[in-house]
């Protein structure tokens, strides 16, 4: 069963003045959609709001997004300087992304390139990668290394290049490595908690403001499959 963040539970990595960066659970939606359910900016809003006695609106500026049914590392910022700045950072990719993967199926070498043209399709919010380029594609390119063999999978590492749409979930179908729990990529069944197994585990940037190097790494989901992957 899976538990969504509220202003109680809450995993804050890292705080200071300007920032403010989460450890996003399964089922968290970052920003609010359709659904109308709470979003993770609301709920770091309250958090704020009661940890300094906040009288008013908080101000809270979305830098980046992750994937509903992805875990990890999600930031914020408290100021929009930093936001501005923060945005600045990953438009421009000056950050470093670690994302961890749990897939079916060995890649063909334990660690390599991959390079595709991603297609995102509106309608059913998917995305396609494609060996070649094909009309309203972008190009999109990750490193990946398998980093453990479990008993039925595989634990990837992998950095991103670049950030399209859906981008890991659908390089790693089209190279027949599902990620678990990945029904929209062709995992064939779906994780008990919706969730699946795919982690923003490390991000490493230039403070916006002190100019500090700060390197943030997310603890997985306490879950059999992600504890055997640290174990």
């Amino acid at each position: 069963m899976k538990t969504v963040s509220n202003k109680s539970n809450l995993e804050v990595l890292h705080e200071d003045n300007h920032l403010i960066v989460v450890n996003k659970r399964v089922g968290d939606l970052v920003q609010g959609d359709k659904t109308g359910d709470k979003p993770l900016a609301e709920v770091v809003k309250e958090y704020l709001k009661d940890k300094y006695n906040k009288p008013g609106e908080v101000f809270l500026g979305i830098v980046h997004r992750l994937d509903r049914p992805t875990t990890g590392i999600v930031v914020f910022a408290k100021t929009s300087k930093a936001l501005t700045r923060m945005n600045e950072l990953f438009s421009n990719r000056e950050t470093r992304k670690t994302y961890w993967a749990v897939v079916k199926n060995q890649p063909e070498n334990t660690q390599g390139q991959l390079v595709h043209y991603i297609k995102r399709n509106e309608k059913n919010n998917t995305s396609k990668a494609h060996k070649k380029e094909v009309p309203d594609s972008k190009l999109a390119s990750l490193d990946y290394t398998v980093i453990k063999e479990l008993q039925n999978y595989f634990a990837l590492e992998i950095n991103l290049h670049t950030g399209r749409h859906h981008q890991i979930r659908a390089q790693l179908a089209a190279i027949g490595c599902p990620i678990k729990g990945d029904l929209k990529y062709g995992f064939d069944r779906s994780n008990p908690d919706g969730g699946i197994h795919l982690h923003a585990r490390k991000l490493s940037f230039t403070h916006p403001v002190s100019k500090e190097s700060i390197i943030i790494t997310a603890p997985v989901p306490n879950e059999v499959i992600w504890k055997a992957v640290v174990s």
